[in-house]
């Protein structure tokens, strides 16, 4: 039985019954039941874990679509990290880009780089350059596979081997729920994957560059994510919605002023 013949109010049960058989699988296993369940879009941001999810599924054969958002703000790293793993893998990974007239309507709003002035206009970004693009990459699929770790963040912490996403109305697969980072580092050795250069520059966590920076020793994986905003709950809304609401007006949730977040040897571009 696939998706299609299931109606949205039978599949918040049926993840929840993949929730349960993913965990006794391996990864092949898990992507390949993932795989026969629907149309299955897995995105990837190149970062390691989504490496290890990319290689799994092009040494497999795997059909499942290979997606990433390029919001015009990525390391070029990153990018050039886009072309290698193709060629490694033998695959094609479909690029979605922001649309112009919304890049140019949010400068006009907030400036160019406003996201580092408010969470709202950080948010406003992150919905232009990552949100509407990504309905674009899941438009008409019944899985989506994401390379979230329960390691990643305490925001994370709980994250399911499958959940049912009633905004998309479809099921969600984190097939590497339980790997620790240990286990990512040692499969990427085993395996040779290529990955971004920049995770031995001390960036676990690798997202558009005037928003990411390298971690201090002993700081949270995804501690140089936005890191002049004070919630160490910040989300970009792809996976975790954030909830900096105008209901909240604890300060622990408002953006420093740019002056006193950024360094003067912060690059912004």
């Amino acid at each position: 039985m696939t998706l299609h013949e299931i109606t949205s109010h039978g599949r918040p049960a049926l993840a929840a019954d993949l929730n349960t058989e993913l965990q006794n699988l391996d990864l092949a296993g898990r992507l390949a039941l993932a795989a026969k369940l629907g149309r299955a879009v897995f995105t990837t941001s190149l970062g390691i874990e989504d490496q290890v999810i990319t290689a799994a599924i092009g040494t497999h054969r795997l059909p499942i679509e290979v997606s990433t958002l390029e919001t015009g703000r990525l390391f070029k790293e990153t990018v050039d990290l886009i072309a290698e793993t193709e060629a490694r893998f033998d695959m094609s990974i479909r690029r979605f880009f922001p649309e112009q007239d919304d890049i140019d309507a949010y400068a006009e709003k907030y400036g160019l780089n406003g996201f580092y002035d408010s969470v709202e206009a950080r948010h406003a970004c992150c919905h232009v350059r990552k949100l509407k693009p990504l309905a674009k990459a899941l438009a008409g699929a019944d899985i989506w596979i994401t390379g979230l770790r329960r390691g990643q963040s305490g925001n994370r912490a709980t994250t399911p081997f499958a959940e049912y996403d009633a905004e998309r109305n479809l099921i969600k697969i984190n097939p590497l729920a339980d790997w620790d980072i240990e286990t990512i580092h040692a499969h990427v050795a085993a395996e040779a994957i290529p990955v971004n250069p920049l995770h031995g520059r001390g960036y676990p966590s690798i997202g558009c560059e005037p928003c990411t920076r390298a971690i201090k020793p002993g700081e949270p994986e995804r501690a140089g994510r936005w890191w002049w905003e004070n919630d160490e709950k910040r989300e970009c809304g792809l996976h975790v919605p954030d909830n900096h609401g105008a209901e909240d007006s604890s300060q622990q949730n408002v953006a420093q002023p740019v002056s006193q977040a950024i360094s003067p040897a912060s690059a912004v571009r």
